[in-house]
């Protein structure tokens, strides 16, 4: 079966792709975002895939790739279309080629005219393809930098895909509008740009005229994509917190490992954000927690300290997750969520106090 998500980035409008094969988990990852690294990170590694690949469709001009950054931290093999111009990548693609996940493959489209190195990749049994800045929902890439040609672009579109199924799902790698997907058979017949009886002089005399304004990360961008997203800026973005051992969620929130825990009660402040009941109740307590319900933990986050990390905790990890986005809101950098609550904490048989159960 085919694993297959749609991701989105909001500064970039841009959409990245993870498909993978769920029998091996090997998977590909398609027009990533540098400051989406860790969130892909930590949904590869809560699926347990593979990533073999990191896929950009084309040389961004409106952010930067995260191919180099998923690169030092999966190992993963970065590729890119071989008219590209890019330095730095493990793999050129050309027409024809196959980039294979498991039993299943991408296979790639030379579809230029958004830039001369633009590709898309249609799925094995052509009922998904990714348009990247080629075609979009409704629309087109623009054609006025990097090499752009609308009348490349037009027969792109027409020869390459447009004569997959009408049936075929289209994901682009933008969209402004909130629209998700589209098909082969509504862009031949809706595309206000080149669907219909549109012809080519039509396509071209409306892309000269569009007077779009540069995008505002270019001057950034293209260089940085030149070279697969390298040394773009300061690694430690990604860097891992030092305090403890901690796991980064596809939610977003920093777990700690109850053993750490239990071995550096001392070293942490331990925040317990169920209601007092629940407190002196029958699951009992962490040594040494305060309770600050989540509730009050807004009004009360003062009376926490920035010198020590804060780990928050509940009955089964919910509202202690949530008390952990209110505290970073509140300037707290240094914060985790017991993962599992006391529930796990008691099932692991740790340390407790005041425990009637």
């Amino acid at each position: 079966m085919l694993i297959f998500r749609q991701l989105f980035d909001q500064q970039s409008s841009t959409y990245t792709y993870l498909l993978a094969d769920s029998v091996t988990g090997e998977a590909v990852l398609i027009d990533p975002v540098f400051e989406q690294v860790r969130r892909e990170t930590a949904l590869i590694e809560e699926l347990g895939l593979r990533l073999l690949y990191t896929i950009d469709t084309h040389v961004h001009a409106d952010h930067v790739t995260g191919a180099w950054m998923l690169k030092r931290h999966t190992g993963s093999q970065i590729a890119i279309s071989a008219a590209s111009g890019a330095e730095g990548a493990d793999r050129y693609l050309s027409h024809g080629d196959r980039c294979e996940f498991g039993a299943r493959h991408l296979q790639v489209r030379a579809t230029p005219g958004h830039t001369n190195g633009c590709i898309s990749l249609v799925l094995d049994d052509e009922t998904l393809a990714f348009t990247g800045d080629c075609l979009l929902i409704r629309g087109t890439g623009r054609t006025d930098f990097q090499h752009g040609d609308a009348r490349a672009m037009f027969r792109a579109v027409h020869q390459q895909i447009f004569t997959l199924p009408n049936t075929c799902l289209l994901y682009p790698a933008h969209d402004y509008r909130g629209l998700t997907v589209t098909s082969v058979g509504e862009e031949r017949h809706f595309n206000p740009r080149l669907g219909g009886e549109l012809c080519e002089d039509d396509f071209s005399v409306h892309m000269t005229n569009l007077r779009l304004p540069h995008p505002k990360q270019i001057d950034v961008a293209v260089p940085a994509n030149l070279k697969c997203g390298l040394a773009t800026r300061d690694p430690t973005q990604m860097a891992e917190p030092e305090w403890a051992p901690l796991t980064y969620t596809f939610a977003g929130i920093w777990e700690i490992n109850p053993q750490w825990l239990e071995e550096n009660l001392r070293a942490v402040q331990i925040v317990d954000v169920r209601e007092p009941d629940e407190f002196d109740g029958a699951l009992g307590r962490i040594p040494a927690a305060r309770l600050i319900s989540l509730g009050d933990l807004a009004d009360r986050a003062a009376e926490l300290t920035k010198e020590r990390p804060i780990v928050t905790v509940c009955r089964a990890g919910g509202r202690s997750a949530q008390a952990t986005v209110i505290l970073r809101q509140a300037g707290f950098e240094a914060v985790a969520n017991l993962a599992g609550g006391m529930l796990r904490w008691r099932a692991e048989g740790r340390v407790v106090e005041n425990a009637s159960g």
